[in-house]
C-alpha cells in the first residue's frame, strides 16, 4: 500500500524556510523524502536537513514580483515540477496602531498578504499544467481570528489572507487546491524575545488548554496533511493548530468555582 506521506519526488517551495516555522516545515517535508526550496533574503548559516536530505536555498525578497518568478522558476528547473507552495515568510514588529505611519502598515500588508498572493500566482501557473495539480498552504495566525493589540495591520492582512485562500480554491478548481493554517503561539529559536525566559514560555504554554506552545514541527505535520493526497477533498479551508487556542478571560476572573 503506497504510503501517501511519501513525498519522494515532490517538490515543495517554502517562503522563509530557513529559520522559526518555516524551517520546522521544511523539515518535516524533508523527513518525508521531498526536495525541498527555499527562500529568503538571505541564506541561512545551516540549512534545514533531515534524514540525510538538505534543502536547496535560492535568494528571494517575496515583495518583488520578478523574484518571486525567479523564485519559481528555480524550484522548477532544479527539480522539473512544483507541488506544494507554502506561503510562510511574514510577520511584523510591535507598533502603537495610534501612531503607526502609512508607510508601515502598507509594508505590513505587502508583506503578509500581496506577496503570498503574488507567490501563489505564480505557482499557479505551474500547478495548472501539471497532470496532478498542486497544493498551496498559506499560513495565517491566530491573529486571524482575535484582536491583534499591537499588530493590528498583521492580523488584519493575516485575515485576509484567509478569505483570500477561498476565492482561490474556487477559482483554480480543480487542479490547484487552497488551503490555510491559523497557527497559535510557537516556541522557535526567537521566543524569548517576545515572551522572556524559560519561565515565562512555560508560563504563555500554561495558557493554552493543551498546556504547552506550539513547536515549529506541530505546524510541518499539519502542512504535510495539507500538501498530501490524505486531504485531496479539502480546499478553501483553515485549519486552526493553536492548541485548543486561549482560556477566556472571565474563567480566571469569575468569583465561581469550577466544577
Amino acid at each position: 500500500m503506497d504510503n501517501p506521506l511519501d513525498f519522494t519526488g515532490k517538490t515543495i517551495l517554502v517562503t522563509g524556510g530557513g529559520k522559526g516555522v518555516g524551517k520546522g516545515i521544511s523539515e518535516r517535508f524533508l523527513a518525508m523524502g521531498a526536495n525541498v526550496v527555499i527562500c529568503g533574503r538571505s541564506e541561512p548559516d545551516t540549512l534545514p536537513s533531515a534524514n540525510g536530505n538538505t534543502a536547496r536555498f535560492t535568494p528571494c525578497d517575496v515583495r518583488d514580483y520578478e523574484q518571486v518568478e525567479a523564485c519559481v522558476d528555480f524550484a522548477v528547473q532544479t527539480f522539473g515540477t512544483l507541488d506544494v507552495l507554502v506561503n510562510n515568510a511574514g510577520g511584523a514588529p510591535y507598533a502603537d496602531a495610534a501612531t503607526a505611519s502609512p508607510r508601515f502598515s502598507e509594508s505590513i500588508i505587502r508583506l503578509n498578504l500581496i506577496a503570498p498572493l503574488n507567490f501563489a500566482q505564480v505557482a499557479n501557473r505551474v500547478m495548472q499544467t501539471q497532470e496532478s495539480g498542486g497544493s498551496i498552504i498559506n499560513i495565517a495566525s491566530v491573529s486571524t481570528i482575535r484582536p491583534s493589540p499591537g499588530t493590528a495591520a498583521y492580523g488584519a492582512a493575516k485575515a485576509g489572507l484567509v478569505n483570500l485562500g477561498t476565492s482561490l480554491a474556487v477559482e483554480w478548481a480543480p487542479k490547484v487546491r487552497v488551503n490555510a493554517l491559523i497557527v497559535g503561539l510557537t516556541q522557535t529559536e526567537q521566543a524569548h524575545l517576545h515572551y522572556g525566559d524559560d519561565e515565562g514560555i512555560a508560563a504563555v504554554g500554561a495558557t493554552i488548554p493543551l498546556g504547552r506552545m506550539a513547536v515549529p514541527q506541530d505546524i510541518g505535520n499539519a502542512c504535510l496533511f495539507l500538501g498530501s493526497s490524505l486531504s485531496s477533498y479539502v480546499s478553501g479551508t483553515s485549519f486552526a493548530v493553536h492548541g485548543g487556542g486561549e482560556k477566556p478571560a472571565f474563567l480566571s476572573a469569575a468569583n465561581v468555582e469550577q466544577g
